[in-house]
């Protein structure tokens, strides 16, 4: 049987093997500048947006800005604004700013941290910033929760032509910048990053067409389908997902898989986001059954772990975290792919 698990609940549960602590430092990554202002953003409102729930329309430029989005504050942050409060998910990080962000504070306060106790946004306290522009888009929003924040703020949804905490990072910048008035510089730091990805996938042609699949043990064995924004950077550097993979996944961004279909397993590179790879790998090669996939025995598994900013930016997926992935990941992905079963796929540090 299939289980399904919205993303707040996988990542909760994963995060329970997070080490305290150990993830206020990094090292740095190449991030897509932020571009320069084309004109006053003032000028660009007011601007109507189209969402799961319906349309906002926001009259002045924002200035403060709430993210219900558990990853929409890099983008925010990208296009030189900073919010006034976050929503917190899941590495510990002051603010919810990752490392791969922080220097994009430019010396503003941390954001306030909210939590979602599992019931959906804390409204009380949103309403007492006295937000003028609410995100939620990598955000799963019902209607009620909906109708509640827009009586003090302007709310910017979900859209409704993908699942919940499945807008691509494309879009998700695309509409924070039209909502912020920067929509060209949105669209600017969008092709930036979309050419980093054409010329590692140029660059790297032994990528095209392999099969790839990115999975965490998670009740067994949870795969991610083509929805979600991991499968779909593996996609962008040139991958192909397993074939009937949407036909098991259906609508989801990912499910729980039985034994009997380790097959979506045995591609030709496995990425697996783990709680810690000390000890998480030789859970999994304890497994008789996993551990004979061809995947396993040819070394072409790549692991990715969640104790690590490393493992956090691969679940964010955004266009801040994306340069640190790929910085990391794209040698991994080379090593396990280079035909010689004696090459280990180390860690990324």
């Amino acid at each position: 049987m299939l289980v399904t698990h919205k993303p707040v609940r996988l990542l909760t549960a994963l995060a329970s093997f997070l080490l305290a602590g150990s993830l206020l430092t990094a090292c740095g990554s190449d991030e897509p500048e932020t571009p320069a202002a084309a004109g006053t953003a003032g000028n660009a409102f007011p601007v109507t947006i189209t969402h799961k729930f319906g349309q906002t329309t926001i009259k002045a430029e924002p200035k403060r800005i709430v993210t219900v989005g558990l990853t929409d504050q890099d983008a925010v942050l990208a296009l030189g604004k900073v919010p006034v409060a976050t929503t917190e998910w899941f590495g510990g990080y002051p603010g919810a700013i990752g490392p791969w962000a922080q220097g994009k504070l430019n010396g503003a306060p941390v954001p306030t941290l909210l939590k979602d106790p599992g019931t959906g946004p804390q409204v009380e306290k949103i309403a007492s910033l006295k937000p003028d522009l609410i995100l939620a888009l990598y955000a799963g929003l019902t209607d009620k929760q909906y109708e509640q924040l827009s009586k003090f703020a302007p709310v910017v949804a979900q859209p409704a032509q993908y699942a919940d905490y499945g807008i691509p990072w494309q879009e998700q910048t695309k509409t924070i910048g039209k909502a912020l008035g920067k929509e060209a510089e949105a669209g600017k730091l969008v092709s930036a990053l979309e050419q980093r990805f054409a010329k590692i996938k140029t660059d790297n042609p032994e990528f095209a067409g392999k099969t790839a699949v990115t999975a965490t043990p998670y009740e067994g064995f949870f795969v991610y389908g083509p929805q979600d924004l991991r499968s779909r950077t593996l996609a962008l550097l040139g991958f192909t997902l397993p074939a009937d993979l949407t036909k098991v996944v259906g609508k989801e961004f990912g499910v729980s898989i039985s034994k009997e279909r380790l097959d979506l397993l045995d591609q030709n590179v496995i990425v697996w986001t783990v709680g810690s790879i000390d000890k998480d790998r030789p859970k999994l090669h304890a497994d008789a059954l996993y551990a004979d996939l061809n995947v396993v025995k040819q070394g072409r598994e790549v692991y990715v772990g969640e104790d690590t900013p490393y493992g956090i930016a691969y679940s964010y997926q955004t266009v801040l975290s994306l340069p640190y992935v790929l910085d990391r990941m794209v040698p991994q992905l080379k090593a396990a792919l280079d035909g010689n079963t004696a090459t280990k796929v180390e860690p990324a540090s």
